[in-house]
């Protein structure tokens, strides 16, 4: 490879390294939820995978069944966490151009 190939190389990558960047930063404004029992439990979290809220319907609220509330708040967070990756997987991949780290053979880029 010579070196016009070489430096063209380098400066696409340094320009997919700062659309990462950027994209990282932005994660934290990506609200998603996840709820259950019929959205009587909800919650918020960012793309940057920060649990944000968590809203209980007060119908929900047994002092006898508190091992029901329990899951219904557990698989509400799970699944805003779980979209919350999702969404930042997409984020990430739209930033690289569909690209993802995986897909350079273990490479080491900074900041991928």
């Amino acid at each position: 490879m010579n070196k016009v190939n070489m430096a063209g190389l380098l400066k696409q990558a340094q320009k997919m390294q700062q659309e990462m960047m950027k994209a990282q930063d932005n994660l934290v404004n990506i609200r998603v939820e996840g709820n259950a029992g019929g959205g009587m439990v909800t919650a918020t979290a960012n793309a940057a995978q920060e649990l944000l809220e968590v809203k209980i319907d007060r119908e929900v609220v047994n002092p006898g069944d508190v091992e029901m509330l329990e899951d219904l708040v557990l698989a509400a967070v799970n699944q805003a966490l779980e979209n919350a990756r999702s969404r930042a997987e997409e984020e990430l991949s739209r930033a690289t151009g569909g690209l993802s780290p995986n897909m350079l053979g273990g490479m080491k880029l900074p900041g991928l």
